[in-house]
């Protein structure tokens, strides 16, 4: 089975400092790092998708009039029954907020499901943590998403496939 989510990946710079954090974070935890390659902000996951649907969200993704979005975490915890931890930030940009809130509406529109929950951004640094992780301020690590991604993981096996990227543009 697979399933999809659309999401914002960090610059090159980003990638690397949220890796070292990845590490540091596993370690401090005793959880396994996210590779760079997979450390992401998810803006909507999808879960399972027929094709039909698939194609509908790369409508929704290519019909987004945004510019780059500025995206800055500042700050480290954990989710104990998910097991994960996590970077986020303490006052996420009123520009990545409108960005996933028009994003949400656009796919319940499109017809899809999404969870009712509060919208929290947040990157996910390791997986199956032993131990929590206080939520903790560290050293901001910031970036300007630009452009948005329709990916397809692959239960089992973990794998990310990118399915298509659309730029934030102005317009």
């Amino acid at each position: 089975m697979a399933r999809h989510f659309l999401a914002l990946w960090p610059d090159a710079p980003a990638a690397a400092s949220l890796e070292r954090l990845a590490l540091e974070v596993a370690q401090a935890t005793r959880g396994r790092a996210v590779p760079i390659g997979k450390i992401h902000l998810t803006l909507a996951f999808l879960g399972e998708t027929s094709p039909e649907l698939t194609e509908r969200a790369r409508g929704v993704a290519a019909m987004l009039h945004r510019g780059s979005v500025g995206i800055t975490v500042d700050r480290v915890g954990s989710f104990r029954n998910a097991r994960v931890a996590w970077a986020g930030s303490t006052m996420p940009s009123e520009a990545l907020m409108a960005l996933q809130a028009d994003l949400a509406l656009r796919l319940r529109e499109a017809g899809f499901v999404l969870e009712e929950r509060a919208y929290v951004p947040h990157l996910t640094l390791a997986r199956r943590i032993a131990k929590p992780l206080p939520d903790s301020a560290i050293e901001p690590i910031a970036w300007h998403a630009q452009e948005l991604a329709l990916v397809r993981t692959d239960t089992g096996t973990g794998r990310y496939a990118t399915l298509g990227s659309w730029p934030l543009r102005d317009g």
